[in-house]
């Protein structure tokens, strides 16, 4: 097998940042004709329902469904795929579960309010959303993770119902998935994916409820749908693919670093693996250790196409540097592999997730940590957070004016709506003075 090359940037080279720039390309463009195809599938499953859910999912999931109702799943086949699992299964999905709702319960938000001098109240009352769908992908690419990190902060924030969709191609359901549905306490289950599914949750069928927000992972088609819905309903994001970023002291055993590499690496040929050193020498050995422990991956073809057209190597001064460079990467997961995590971490402002310390693998916050693994991607860290309770829960503003307080503010508001020459509203405060 032939050894993989790192492609090597330097800070100090004057071309750094455009160097680095090019390396962190992504297109994500969207293809026109996948576009027109999915727009065809929304509008007619809005025109059809049912039926079009029934024609689309046999048609390409290789089924033969009949009537709507073969679509959904009894709830009593979450509970059976949940006691028939391997008990390591169940235990490894019963703590990972655990984990994830403990942290979930320390993110929701509170109502609140205040009472100025004049009795007039002012705060912020803040309400679970109606109804969520989660999307999940079916047959090979089944990700009871994905259940988990995207249902239980939805059933935390308390979301009145929850709603999931999942392929089953040729009939094929996923135990674990199934399971992991059932202890994460989603309300429904259907199976039907593709951009069919995203359209029935954004705009509902005869059987399928419209839902206020979708959440979860999909290919090309989902991604596209969940775009083109985006309005109707929310959405959590749309991600590129599944990048790490590692800065290592060059004091951690090189062979954990490959390997964490190639953890993000082996999701597919466009993920993105980076390593910054302030050592060159130790570059060099965990170049050698990935070459050494290639050649026995399941997935080394496609952890080979990651880092050879993706992945990089950073050679910085120091660790000041390191941390300058991963808030211009924005990074999805950022792993801080040095003696005193702690003091870079508070240099970080841009990353989804940050791992700290050398016995802090990512791979950790992938399945049981208890933080989110749906992080945002392609730099979008600069602005945006991991899914959370949050986002199921919305605010609403609270003003409760009391007589004086009216009097008082509607004299100010009566000056700045005739400014806009808006005179309906300036009378509208003033009959309150």
């Amino acid at each position: 097998m032939t050894a993989i090359d790192m492609l090597r940037l330097d800070s100090t080279s004057p071309d750094f940042a455009r160097d680095l720039r090019q390396r962190l390309a992504w297109d994500a463009s969207d293809d026109l004709d996948i576009h027109q195809r999915v727009l065809e599938i929304i509008a007619n499953v809005r025109k059809h329902g049912d039926q079009a859910l029934i024609d689309y999912t046999n048609r390409f999931d290789r089924t033969d469904f009949k009537t709507a109702g073969e679509l959904e799943l009894d709830k009593a086949a979450l509970k059976q795929a949940w006691d028939s699992l391997p008990e390591d299964q169940a235990q490894a999905l019963q703590t990972a579960a655990e984990r994830v709702r403990a942290y979930a319960e320390q993110q929701k938000l509170q109502s609140w309010q205040f009472t100025e001098a004049d009795g007039t109240v002012l705060g912020q009352k803040v309400t679970p959303l109606d109804k969520a769908g989660l999307y999940v992908p079916g047959g090979k690419a089944a990700y009871p993770s994905s259940v988990l990190m995207n249902a239980i902060p939805a059933k935390v924030a308390g979301v009145g119902e929850l709603i999931m969709v999942v392929p089953t191609p040729g009939g094929e359901t996923n135990a674990m998935v199934l399971a992991a549905a059932y202890i994460a306490g989603v309300d429904r289950v259907f199976t039907i994916g593709g951009a069919q599914a995203v359209a029935a949750l954004a705009y509902g069928s005869e059987t399928v409820p419209a839902v206020d927000k979708i959440v979860g992972p999909g290919n090309i088609y989902v991604a596209t749908a969940k775009k083109l819905v985006f309005g109707q309903v929310g959405i959590d994001m749309i991600a590129g693919p599944s990048e790490i970023l590692i800065i290592c002291d060059g004091q951690t055993n090189p062979d954990w670093i490959a390997m964490d590499l190639f953890s993000q690496a082996e999701h597919d040929e466009n993920a993105q693996s980076i390593l910054i050193s302030d050592s060159a020498e130790f570059l060099d050995r965990v170049e050698a250790s990935i070459n050494k422990l290639l050649p026995d991956m399941e997935r080394a073809e496609i952890i080979r196409a990651s880092l050879s057209g993706r992945g990089a190597f950073i050679k910085v001064a120091n660790l000041s540097e390191a941390a300058e460079a991963a808030n211009r990467i924005a990074p999805e997961h950022l792993e801080l592999s040095v003696a005193d995590p702690e003091a870079l971490a508070a240099q970080i402002r841009n990353a989804g997730a940050i791992f700290m310390g050398r016995y802090t693998a990512e791979a950790l916050g992938d399945y049981c940590a208890g933080p989110n693994h749906v992080l945002p991607t392609s730099s979008t860290a600069r602005y945006s957070s991991p899914l959370g309770v949050y986002d199921f829960q919305k605010r609403s503003s609270l003003i409760n004016c009391s007589a004086a307080g009216a009097s008082e503010l509607g004299k100010v508001a009566s000056i700045l709506a005739r400014g806009e020459s808006l005179t309906a509203h300036a009378r509208s405060a003033e009959y309150r003075i």
